[in-house]
């Protein structure tokens, strides 16, 4: 699920940059073990910044020139790429396992220490789970794991005594930010705690025919799949879906999934959006309760919905069992609903 994720957080919020006025250049060697391919491509928010080139042992060197310091990418294929900080003027080498990409990266020399940085931020972001268990607890615990959090963001960040001014002030603003969204969005993530009532949905249209509300389902627990038909991570679960609802078919349980496609999405209208919607539910054979929410945006909001696929559960009488229930392809799932003896 493309979930509020910092784990990125580093590479979306401190990609800005500043114009560099020295005319200097950087250079950036080191070696990849396990490496199979041929070049290295680094780039910027404004395209493509230079091409390296491999030896047959994997190790590379040359020399660049950036317009702007700030966060690049360094990558060798579409799927092995890690973020660096570059600045005229650096010497940097590099060395890990093009096997581990990323996670083996050691980097040394003359700004080095920016890049490093940054994997330790993003690894430290990996470590701390889904943000959603954080909102989740109660205030005590709450209150603690946002203070344990703030220490140790505070000390990797301090701990690098020889950073870009550039890339500590952004970092320490978007630590800010990361706390601020917390202790913001707590008291209303309570609301939505087990047991509290559920916001509702009506009318939303039935791939079926007709309309169907929430208050359709009373009497049974339901499990919502809130996706959309351009929605990869949503796509992959729909096979795990299909196979739940075959297993729990006979069970007091409803499958109900919620497209939120859109006019932006299908060339500015909504006609489109649900034929389009119509057209993907068809062709995937998609079972279960299929709605499509329309210009309703209501429910979405309620639940604080801000990436898809979000799924939720709902019990008999209505209130929330989970805001943030776990995917169908998640072991978890089977574990909550036998828990509940669905």
């Amino acid at each position: 699920m493309k979930k509020i994720s910092f784990v990125l957080f580093t590479l979306l919020v401190i990609s800005s940059c500043t114009k560099e006025h020295a005319k200097e250049y950087l250079s950036l060697s080191g070696k990849l073990t396990n490496n199979t391919d041929s070049i290295i491509t680094i780039s910027g928010i404004s395209g493509l910044v230079k091409t390296i080139y491999f030896k047959e042992d994997g190790s590379f060197k040359d020399t660049l020139k950036v317009s702007k310091s700030g966060i690049y990418t360094f990558q060798t294929n579409s799927g092995k790429r890690a973020p660096i900080y570059l600045k005229n003027g650096f010497d940097i080498a590099i060395d890990g396992d093009a096997e581990k990409f990323m996670t083996s990266f050691k980097f040394s020399g003359n700004g080095a220490s920016n890049s490093q940085f940054i994997m330790t931020q993003i690894e430290k972001s990996k470590d701390m789970g889904n943000p959603a268990d954080i909102l989740a607890l109660e205030e005590d615990a709450f209150k603690t794991k946002i203070n344990l959090l703030k220490k140790e963001y505070d000390s990797i960040l301090y701990s690098y005594t020889d950073l870009d001014s550039l890339l500590k002030d952004m970092a320490s603003k978007q630590n800010k930010k990361m706390f601020d969204y917390f202790q913001n969005n707590y008291a209303s993530n309570k609301k939505m705690g087990k047991g509290n009532p559920s916001p509702k949905f009506e009318n939303y249209i039935a791939f079926k025919g007709g309309k169907k509300s929430l208050d359709s389902f009373k009497g049974k627990y339901v499990y919502i799949d809130v996706w959309a038909t351009w929605c990869r991570p949503c796509i992959r679960e729909i096979p795990f879906l299909q196979s739940l609802e075959k297993e729990y078919h006979t069970k007091n349980i409803e499958f109900v999934s919620i497209s939120t496609d859109e006019a932006r999405r299908s060339g500015g209208s909504w006609e489109a959006a649900e034929k389009k919607w119509r057209n993907f539910v068809k062709e995937k054979q998609m079972s279960g309760v299929q709605l499509w929410s329309g210009e309703d945006f209501n429910f979405q909001q309620a639940y604080q919905i801000n990436a898809i696929p979000r799924f939720i559960l709902i019990d008999p009488d209505g209130n929330i069992v989970a805001a943030n229930a776990p995917r169908p392809s998640d072991p978890k799932l089977k574990t909550l609903f036998n828990s509940l003896k669905i």
